[in-house]
C-alpha cells in the first residue's frame, strides 16, 4: 500500500528501496522519531538505530566512517538512515543529536534516574518515581512531536461526520471507550467497538462522510486494523492513533496522529501508552468541542443536570 503523506510524520519515497521516508514534525524528538520508526528498519539500519539511541552525544561525536564501523555496515547505509530520518545527511543528524544530547545534560540527575527502567530490585519510592517520570514525559513528548496540521483535519472530519466509529483492542478499547464517552456527551454520535465482530459489521455500514478511528500502540493489532480497512472499504475517512508511523494501522489510515510512550519491562502495553493515547483523544476533543462551542456547552449542561440528581448532597431531605 503506498505510504500516506497526510499524517505525523509524514512519508514520502526519496529513501530509495521503495521504502518511506519520514518528514519531521516541528518540535519533534529526533529519539522520539527514531523509537518510532526503529521496527520498520532495515536490520543494518536498525544496528546503527541502536547506536544512537544508546549514546546519542557520542554519535554526535562520530564522523561517518566510524560510526559506519562501529556498527558493521557502510557509510551509504548510515546515509540511508538520516534519510528515513529525514534528514538530508549525516552532519544535520550529528547536529540535531548534539542539541538533544545537550537538552539531556540540563536535565538533573534525578529526573535521568527516574526515567531509567525498573529494576527487580527498585524499592516501591523508586518505582513511584520511575513511573510518575515516564508518564509526565509520556504526555510531553506525544504534545511535542503531535503534527498540528494532521490534528486540524481530523478535527474537521470530527465534526463534520454523521457517526464516528472507535475501534480498539486490550488496553486501547479502554481509550476508545473513554473518547466514545466524551464524544456522547456534546452529543456526538459515536461508538466504540472492542468485539472484532461487531466492529467489522459496523464498519461494514459505514459511508462517505464518517469517520473511523483504530488505536492501537504497536499499530499492528490485526482486529484493529481490519476494522479500520473495512471502514475505509466504505467511504469512510480513516484516523490512526499508534506510536509507530510506518505500522500496518498507519499505512492503513487517511489520516496518522503518533504518541511517543516508552514501554518499559514490567508496564509493556500498559498505562504509558494509554496517557499518550489519551493525550492525543483529548487534543481531538476539545478540537471538536472549540468547533462546536454553544452546541457543546448546551450538551454539556444537560448531561450534567441529567446527572447531578445521582451525587450525594445533590437532594434536599
Amino acid at each position: 500500500m503506498a505510504a500516506n503523506t497526510g499524517q505525523s510524520g509524514a512519508t514520502d519515497e526519496r529513501a530509495g528501496a521503495g521504502r518511506p521516508v519520514t518528514r519531521p514534525v516541528a518540535g519533534a524528538s529526533v529519539l522520539v522519531r527514531l523509537r518510532g520508526l526503529r521496527p520498520n528498519l532495515a536490520p543494518s539500519e536498525r544496528r546503527v538505530a541502536e547506536a544512537v539511541l544508546a549514546d546519542p552525544a557520542g554519535v554526535a561525536g562520530q564522523t561517518i566512517t566510524s560510526l559506519a564501523r562501529a556498527c558493521l555496515t557502510s557509510e551509504t547505509t548510515v546515509m540511508r538512515f538520516c534519510r528515513q530520518l529525514g534528514f538530508p545527511g549525516y552532519p544535520e543528524l550529528r547536529l540535531a543529536l548534539a542539541a538533544e544530547a545537550a537538552m539531556q545534560a540540563g536535565e538533573d540527575l534525578g529526573s535521568r534516574v527516574a526515567g531509567s527502567d525498573i529494576a527487580p530490585t527498585a524499592d516501591l519510592a523508586q518505582v513511584v518515581a520511575k513511573i510518575a517520570y515516564a508518564d509526565a514525559h509520556a504526555v510531553k513528548e506525544t504534545g511535542d512531536q503531535l503534527d498540528v496540521a494532521v490534528l486540524e483535519k481530523v478535527v474537521t472530519a470530527l465534526v463534520q461526520a454523521r457517526r464516528i466509529d472507535l475501534y480498539g483492542a486490550g488496553a486501547s478499547a479502554f481509550v476508545a471507550a473513554d473518547f466514545q464517552q466524551k464524544l456522547h456527551r456534546i452529543g456526538r454520535a459515536a461508538f466504540a467497538w472492542s468485539d472484532p465482530h461487531m466492529a467489522l459489521s459496523s464498519a461494514a455500514l459505514l459511508e462517505p462522510g464518517d469517520v473511523a478511528v483504530g488505536i492501537s500502540h504497536t499499530g499492528t493489532t490485526i482486529d484493529t486494523v481490519d476494522a479500520l480497512a473495512e471502514a475505509r472499504r466504505h467511504g469512510a475517512t480513516g484516523v490512526g492513533i499508534t506510536n509507530f508511523p510506518r505500522s500496518p494501522l498507519a499505512q492503513t489510515a487517511d489520516l496518522v496522529l503518533t504518541t511517543a510512550a516508552r514501554e518499559t519491562t514490567f508496564r509493556s502495553g500498559s498505562m504509558v501508552s494509554r496517557l499518550a493515547q489519551l493525550t492525543v483523544v483529548d487534543c481531538m476533543f476539545v478540537g471538536v468541542a472549540q468547533r462546536t462551542y454553544e452546541a457543546t456547552l448546551e450538551a454539556l449542561a444537560r448531561t450534567y443536570e441529567a446527572v447531578r440528581s445521582r451525587r450525594h448532597g445533590a437532594r434536599g431531605g
